[in-house]
């Protein structure tokens, strides 16, 4: 991914070849004294130049965290012994070093999560989520998030955002971690409705979050950093579980320069498999200026996928996977790049299942 400003005809055709760092990473190997920190993110972007990687995507805020200084959120728990503790700024040592190895480094943040469990006793003073404590402000079921529908919440997501975009990152990128649960902002919807035109509330819920990333686009836009999100490959969980309104932002100008959807199925996904799904979202894009990433699942290489009723065993039983998915890719309009998920299933050899090497030699063909 490259600024705007940058962009040379020669560096538009550059594939995009990310691989995610998530905090379960960063709590395995950044979550160290310093010294051992730094070293351990210099073997990391080593390993993924190696692998003719050339681009990270770094969870730089998990749950209301940050792996920078910031004035606005604590030092995330997910890099120190305990939420707010000092420590370096990982994020410009992250950038500094990638840098130095031709790697782009695209910002990830969860703009709503505060928890993945509904632990509050986790949550530090100078956790902008602590003041909104028992109100509704803050949901809790199954994790804690903050209320999409609340101004201050978009304004807490946009502040931060300005914050990050001090840094030369080369994107901003932001997962399917919208809202949290349909019945979070019902005190809300119905004070909408007293001073609007009647809309469902699953409209509301759609615009609510459009006219979030709409304006941390403009944001970004501002910085010419390029903006996008990485939606559920499943485009009906979208409209039905995260309201995100993907086709809009696919169609329309001012929400997104990217698009990477989590497409982490097999070919013989009996509910979905990927040959389809790729298709559908191709179909989705009507505007020529986005371009289209795909996310991928290494995670699943050799292992069984449940959901995947007939093509279940699918994974384990063949070991080019990730090449094929990519392959047949490369074909789709604005197509830009790939992304896997995640480091550890390619690089950390102990999380290894019997298909790792082989998948991992057969990607290396098509991505000298």
């Amino acid at each position: 991914m490259i600024n705007q400003n940058e962009r040379t005809q020669e560096e538009k055709k550059e594939e995009t070849r990310a691989v995610f760092i998530s905090y379960m990473e960063l709590n395995k190997y950044i979550n160290k004294e310093e010294n051992e920190s730094k070293n351990n993110i210099v073997k990391m972007i080593h390993n993924i130049k190696n692998m003719n990687l050339n681009t990270i995507i770094l969870q730089v805020r998990a749950a209301s965290d940050a792996i920078y200084p910031s004035k606005i959120f604590p030092t995330s728990m997910y890099i120190v012994k305990e939420e707010g503790n000092k420590t370096y700024d990982v994020l410009n040592y992250f950038i500094e070093e990638s840098h130095k190895n031709h790697i782009k480094v695209i910002a990830w943040i969860n703009p709503y999560r505060i928890r993945t469990t509904n632990d509050f006793t986790t949550i530090s003073k100078n956790n902008p989520a602590y003041q909104y404590l028992n109100t509704n402000t803050i949901y809790q079921n199954n994790g804690i998030y903050y209320n999409p529908s609340k101004k201050e919440v978009t304004k807490l997501i946009i502040d931060g955002v300005e914050e990050l975009l001090k840094y030369p990152i080369d994107g901003l990128l932001m997962d399917d971690y919208f809202y949290p649960s349909n019945d979070i902002d019902e005190e809300d919807y119905l004070e909408y409705l007293k001073t609007h035109d009647y809309i469902e509330k699953k409209e509301y819920h759609l615009q609510i979050i459009s006219e979030m990333i709409k304006q941390v686009h403009e944001k970004c836009q501002k910085k010419k950093v390029l903006f996008g999100v990485s939606p559920d490959g499943n485009i009906e969980n979208n409209y039905e579980k995260h309201f995100a309104d993907v086709k809009k932002w696919m169609e329309e100008e001012n929400y997104i320069d990217f698009i990477m959807p989590q497409i982490y199925y097999g070919f013989y996904n009996s509910t979905k498999d990927y040959c389809k799904v790729t298709k559908e979202w191709e179909s989705l894009l009507k505007n020529d200026k986005i371009h289209l990433l795909v996310a991928l699942a290494f995670y699943k290489v050799g292992k069984e996928d449940p959901y995947a009723k007939e093509g279940r065993e699918e994974w384990i039983y063949n070991q080019d996977i990730i090449m094929r998915e990519i392959l047949l890719s490369r074909n789709l309009k604005n197509y830009q790049g790939f992304s896997l998920f995640r480091y550890d299933s390619i690089f950390d050899v102990e999380s290894y299942s019997t298909n790792s090497i082989p998948e991992i030699e057969n990607l290396k063909k098509i991505i000298k």
